[in-house]
């Protein structure tokens, strides 16, 4: 799988803030899910990679706050992989509502084994049709 992988959020009360819109810290949880989906539908499983003892690890987040959400707003989280090396990702995600942009960030992954040393990403992620070190 490559290109753009959406992914559907609805806003719910507890979300907000005290003004009524989403609290800021919550995007984060919108696109971990989103590449949490990501990452099962390229076939990794991460239950299997921790039994290995190796896991993901968000190294770097840089986040643009653009627009607020609100109460039962339907927001899509956009998913894209930018660059891939043996062992980091580093993705660029988008909240959007509608054809708005509300949220921007880009992440970067690290797979790290025991001792929190670097570890190579699983086969399905290194297969993917992206240069290694582009």
């Amino acid at each position: 799988m490559s290109g753009v992988h959406r992914f559907p959020v609805r806003v719910y009360y507890e979300d907000t803030d005290m003004a009524g819109i989403v609290y800021y810290a919550n995007y984060l949880r919108y696109i971990e899910r989103a590449r949490s989906d990501w990452v099962r539908e390229i076939g990794v499983d991460q239950l299997a990679m921790k039994a290995e003892g190796v896991v993901f690890a968000v190294r770097r987040v840089e986040a643009d706050y653009i627009q607020p959400a609100r109460f039962d707003d339907q927001l899509e989280v956009e998913t894209t992989l930018v660059k891939l090396t043996p062992a980091r990702m580093i993705m660029s995600q988008t909240v959007l509502r509608a054809a708005e942009v509300l949220f921007r960030a880009e992440i970067v992954i690290a797979c790290i084994g025991p001792g929190g040393k670097p570890a190579r990403l699983p086969a399905e992620l290194r297969a993917l049709p992206i240069a290694v070190g582009s």
